[in-house]
């Protein structure tokens, strides 16, 4: 995103118009912000250099020698304490924050001059550290240069996405590793919530929790729709049907439908105890939408016949296995852009009876053309694949909030085709509509937004792959490369 408003307001303008007080107040805040994002770069160098202090105080108590774990800890936590008072926090939080921004410091130098900079703000920072945690020194470089890229003029959110794929295609050690070992971690608990509640938590992978999620929203959507029709037929002095599954007078929210529907499967294996005789909501099959990368579905091939990966399944895994520059093995993404691992996407990929494919090129990402073995609706779908966030700018909510909006009114002939339609959640879709933000058609799903002030914002649709400043020279032939279902 990308802001193109002039810095100083019309002189020949009206000062009072709110138009002109509106630019001015957008102005003043970009200013405010970007002198406190520069103090708050100030403020993490001050505790990265307190950390610092505290490690010569260890070595100094030492006698020179090398000071063990413990007086290194005593002696941050005597620092913290120190810098506790001025900061008015507990001096843990700030022995973590002192820990934090000395790695800052350290392990991302282009990152602390970007903050320094203003050019992105804490969290971006938060965003950028976190997802390099797990790099070594070979890649953070590398990694560090594409992450500020990525952030810069754009929300930690939508930002995030981004930075955690760059991330993850120079991990030491891929993502289908580490679930693996994280899996082992499974669990369910409860927890008192007092007033006679507890909750119930359950850690699984991200697949199985979004497929139990969508199950019971369809299920709740399902008794909610029934309810507003026998509420409906009942002020038209209709009858209910005994064994319909709509009450009139069942005024329960999605969420409490949600968890009343959840509570009677897992008490009594189906939804049973809102559910009609017919066992319509038990036959609700849930619905779990990814994207996998071709490459993924056939490395374990390709690492048995060509030796460029290891074979799915070995429980190890390195970065030989690479293809202009990218791991050949790249995790799956459920819709949303929550990356899964490997050996969940096969499954889920090999037990769908229709896929749609979306073509994209191998490096820069951009959606080339979306097809399906039914040719149905292939324009939702391509839209779907390539606006996989609302469109607006700074928004970051996924495909399943969207509409699908004409640019120009399809009243005033706007055609039924990409280049007229973009996907925007309802709020902002209301927006577009209803004030006088406007939007425009750049080409290549490129939006340009202008505000009521005149500023305006690019917004180009999120890359499905990676993230890439420059595409190598020369560029590979497009490939498919993304089937989704």
């Amino acid at each position: 995103m990308t802001n193109s408003a002039d810095a100083v307001a019309d002189p020949g303008v009206d000062p009072v118009d709110p138009v002109t007080v509106l630019r001015l107040l957008r102005e003043g805040l970009a200013a405010a912000e970007a002198t406190i994002i520069r103090f708050q770069a100030l403020r993490d160098a001050q505790l990265g250099a307190a950390q610092r202090v505290a490690e010569e105080i260890a070595a100094r108590d030492a006698g020179g020698g090398s000071p063990r774990g413990e007086a290194v800890d005593l002696a941050e936590r005597s620092v913290a304490a120190e810098i506790a008072g001025v900061l008015r926090m507990s001096d843990r939080v700030v022995q973590a924050r002192m820990a934090r921004a000395a790695d800052l410091g350290t392990r991302f130098p282009e990152v602390t001059r970007a903050f320094g900079e203003a050019r992105i703000n804490a969290a971006h920072v938060r965003v950028i550290q976190d997802a390099g945690a797990r790099l070594d020194e070979t890649v953070r470089a590398e990694f560090e240069q594409i992450a500020v890229e990525a952030c810069a003029g754009e929300t930690p959110h939508r930002a995030k996405r981004i930075v955690e794929r760059v991330a993850e295609r120079l991990a030491p050690r891929s993502l289908t590793d580490r679930h693996r070992e994280v899996q082992e971690h499974r669990r369910v608990w409860r927890e008192d919530l007092g007033d006679g509640q507890k909750a119930l938590g359950v850690i699984h992978s991200a697949a199985v929790i979004d497929g139990i999620y969508d199950r019971l929203t369809q299920q709740a959507r399902a008794v909610s729709v029934a309810n507003a029709l026998a509420a409906k037929d009942a002020a038209g002095g209709v009858g209910r049907d005994p064994v319909g599954l709509g009450d009139p007078g069942d005024a329960r929210t999605m969420d409490q439908l949600r968890a009343d529907l959840c509570a009677d499967t897992l008490l009594t294996g189906a939804a049973s105890g809102h559910d009609t005789n017919a066992g319509l909501l038990s036959a609700i099959q849930a619905r779990v939408e990814v994207t996998v990368p071709v490459l993924t579905l056939v490395a374990a091939e390709t690492a048995s016949t060509s030796g460029c990966g290891s074979p799915a399944g070995s429980g190890t895994s390195t970065r030989s296995g690479t293809a202009f520059g990218v791991r050949i093995e790249q995790p799956a993404e459920l819709a949303g852009g929550q990356p899964i691992d490997t050996h969940t996407a096969r499954i889920l990929a090999g037990g769908v009876t229709a896929w749609e494919r979306v073509l994209t090129h191998p490096v820069t990402g951009a959606i080339l053309a979306v097809d399906h073995y039914r040719p149905n609706a292939d324009l939702r779908r391509l839209l779907h694949a390539r606006d996989s966030r609302c469109r607006f700018p700074t928004c970051g909510l996924p495909p399943a909030a969207q509409d699908l909006d004409h640019t120009i009114d399809a009243a005033h002939g706007g055609p039924t085709e990409e280049g007229n339609l973009g996907g925007l959640c309802r709020r902002h879709h209301v927006l577009k509509h209803q004030t006088a933000w406007t939007v425009k058609q750049r080409g290549a799903g490129v939006l340009e937004w202008t505000s009521p002030t005149g500023s305006t914002y690019i917004d180009k649709p999120p890359s499905p792959v990676t993230f890439t400043i420059e595409a190598p020279n020369p560029p590979p032939e497009p490939d498919p490369d993304t089937p989704g279902f």
